[in-house]
């Protein structure tokens, strides 16, 4: 199956494109957004990988759902499209930047400045129903971005992989951790940030790595 997505993912995907299960997934999306109002806009569904290339990836962090309201999912986990209010897990993300490395709140929420940079901004479900979270769970999508994790952590080195959140931590339960560094915490949002995402310095702990590794950190 020719699928829309950057080279260097299609070449290491092609595998999973093949799959009864991937064909079903697709059908299903097609169908969805011909009935539906479905996010993020189809052209966007894989900017994750379309903005940080294979070869170029540092950083993972991973999300569950896009968001489902109206201008926000542009496909990058926790990021939203120019113009649009930060949703409350942004602004948290936010406020321990500020409070790790003291660098204040930009005026957008658009993190593609952090793709462009290695960071893959994956959610486990690439596409969702307006204002119904969770509607496309189930459907496949979880089984493509497992098979994503997977090659990240067997085919590079020295990534790191920041798993905010027990749904985050479970997909990610598999890594080498002798082989990548593997930061986890609460997740940012509003009813669990003050559990340990406040005060769990992973930005700065990513840049020590990542020197520590002779790759370039990351301008957050």
């Amino acid at each position: 199956m020719d699928v829309k997505i950057e080279e260097s993912w299609k070449k290491v995907l092609n595998g999973e494109f093949d799959q009864p299960y991937f064909e079903s997934l697709v059908k299903f999306v097609k169908d969805e957004y011909t009935q539906h109002t479905i996010y993020p806009p189809g052209k966007k569904m894989f900017n994750a990988f379309d903005s940080c290339p294979f070869d170029k990836v540092k950083v993972v962090i991973l999300g569950q759902d896009p968001y489902h309201g109206p201008g926000q999912a542009h496909g990058l986990c926790f990021s939203v499209q120019d113009g649009i209010a930060f949703p409350p897990s942004l602004q948290n993300i936010f406020k321990e930047l500020n409070n790790d490395l003291n660098i204040p709140a930009p005026k957008s929420g658009n993190l593609e400045r952090w793709a462009h940079q290695g960071v893959f901004l994956l959610n486990a479900t690439l596409t969702v129903r307006a204002r119904q979270a969770g509607s496309h769970q189930n459907k496949g999508w979880e089984t493509f971005t497992d098979a994503v994790v997977r090659k990240l952590a067997e085919e590079k080195e020295n990534l790191v992989f920041l798993l905010w959140g027990a749904y985050a931590q479970r997909k990610g339960e598999f890594i080498d951790t002798n082989k990548h560094l593997v930061l986890k915490a609460p997740h940012p949002s509003p009813f669990s940030a003050d559990r340990g995402f406040f005060g769990c310095r992973h930005f700065s702990k990513t840049n020590a790595y990542l020197e520590q590794h002779r790759k370039t950190p990351i301008e957050w």
